[in-house]
């Protein structure tokens, strides 16, 4: 959080507002009163969050004394807390003009500089203040967290520890630079300023953080307590799901299990605690209920690509509530037509259910967009596999090696597609290439390992980007 220059504090200098103005006449000081009496009254509105009304004032009052510096910053703070960034850039420019050796000024315009994406600007505002207050807390903080989020991790890391050293208890500061020092490997540098925060306030945030810093050390239980202490403490939908995932994480799936089922029913919009749910059931075997889970996070937010993978693995696991499912892959491919997964998947939900329940498969329908999908992505092996299936199953071999072949060639270790391979070519009397391709199914089905890391670094790579991102403080 940025430390603004002020957010208070004009009613001292209020009486001074047109001190530039020389008194000559009663008529003349009685403009002064009214002036002052108008930008009294605006204080008094900002400081009362009456933002609209204090614009009001300012925007009359400003015109007629425009060389007054703290009537152009306050309007300037004004716009600001009103989300106009490019109106109250124009009045902290002028108030930086006035009076430029003022570091709360230029902090001021650097915080609306940057909130308008205009990061080069901002950085050089906030470099000028600590330039003018190199020992002050707020612009040592405020250029590191800048940095920080430009992801100049080393340079923001050593203004933090400056603003550390000045005030070791300001809190935002101290968890900014936890923060840092854990992106950066410094995990007992960052455990010491965690622990030392937690004695003045201990927040859940700080429990959430100290876990990131156990799970980055190796150390997984101490993480998953610290997670849990997090979610006790504030039980958002953020500690919640990085509670459940961390136990997700490492195989300890029935508790994960009841970790998401409550929190979803605490958050019950929230899609990603629905996926963490079907994914620890999908684990732990209980396929039908990992069906359930995807399917409302589906209805949630139907274009969530991660949501569709696990739900096209619980499925492939269990084929029932098969029209619910095709409905939901049917809706995916519709929403999202240039997806070569999305058609994928519906593609194999059509052919798994209509299979299973004897409907009436259409072939060609499958054909079809199995060949869409490869057209969008022709480096995706699954869609040559299955399309290769899809033909072998009508025996015609002479279209379903080719669609083998090419899958192998985009990656050699695939057991199954050897296999099938190999099953074609007994059929057309090609024993010694048939052989070959078992004995490398052989071999890579003794490797079947590396699928149980595979789904692992899945469920890593859905945990990790879900968590909220890793930033400075908000």
């Amino acid at each position: 959080m940025w430390i603004v220059g002020r957010k208070i504090g004009y009613r001292a200098v209020a009486a001074l507002l047109v001190l530039e103005c020389a008194r000559v006449a009663a008529g003349q000081e009685s403009l002064q009163q009214k002036q002052n009496r108008q930008f009294q009254s605006a204080v008094a509105q900002y400081d009362a969050g009456q933002y609209a009304e204090a614009a009001a004032q300012l925007e009359e009052l400003v015109p007629q004394v425009p060389n007054n510096f703290e009537a152009q910053e306050l309007l300037g703070l004004v716009d600001a807390a009103m989300s106009e960034d490019a109106r109250a850039v124009e009045h902290l420019e002028a108030a930086v003009r006035l009076q430029p050796d003022s570091a709360a000024a230029r902090t001021n315009l650097a915080a609306s500089l940057n909130r308008l994406g205009r990061a080069e600007l901002a950085g050089e505002q906030f470099r000028k203040a600590l330039a003018l207050t190199p020992k002050a807390y707020g612009t040592n903080h405020n250029l590191g967290e800048f940095y920080i989020q430009a992801g100049k991790m080393a340079e923001g890391r050593a203004l933090l520890e400056r603003a550390y050293q000045i005030n070791p208890g300001a809190y935002d500061n101290g968890y900014d630079l936890a923060m840092a020092d854990m992106l950066t490997g410094q995990l007992v540098r960052a455990r010491a300023v965690i622990e030392s925060l937690l004695k003045k306030k201990n927040t859940g945030e700080l429990h959430n953080l100290l876990a990131q810093v156990d799970e980055k050390d190796g150390k997984f239980v101490a993480a998953a307590n610290e997670y849990e202490i997090a979610a006790h403490i504030d039980p958002t939908e953020d500690n919640l799901f990085d509670w459940g995932g961390e136990l997700l994480l490492h195989r300890t799936y029935e508790p994960a299990i009841d970790v998401f089922r409550a929190a979803s029913q605490r958050f019950p919009n929230s899609p990603r605690l629905l996926i963490g749910l079907g994914m620890a059931q999908y684990a732990r075997g209980l396929y039908e209920d990992a069906i359930k889970a995807l399917l409302k996070a589906a209805d949630l937010d139907p274009t969530e690509p991660r949501c569709y993978l696990f739900l096209s693995k619980a499925y492939d696991s269990s084929p029932s509530q098969a029209d619910d499912v095709i409905q939901r892959f049917q809706r995916y491919a519709q929403l999202e037509p240039n997806n070569a997964r999305a058609q994928y998947y519906y593609a194999m939900s059509l052919w798994k259910g209509k299979r299973a329940d004897g409907s009436g498969l259409d072939v060609h329908e499958v054909e079809s967009l199995l060949q869409k999908s490869i057209a969008l992505d022709g480096k995706a092996p699954d869609a040559y596999v299955q399309l290769g299936n899809l033909y072998a199953d009508q025996h015609q071999y002479e279209k379903s090696v080719p669609e083998y072949v090419q899958a192998l060639e985009l990656n050699p270790n695939l057991p199954d597609a050897h296999y099938r391979l190999g099953t074609d070519y007994v059929h057309m009397g090609q024993k010694d290439r048939a052989q070959s391709e078992f004995a490398v199914y052989q071999k890579l089905r003794a490797e079947h390992l590396a699928e149980v890391d595979k789904e692992r670094a899945e469920v890593q790579q859905f945990l990790y980007s879900s968590k909220a991102a890793p930033d400075a403080k908000p």
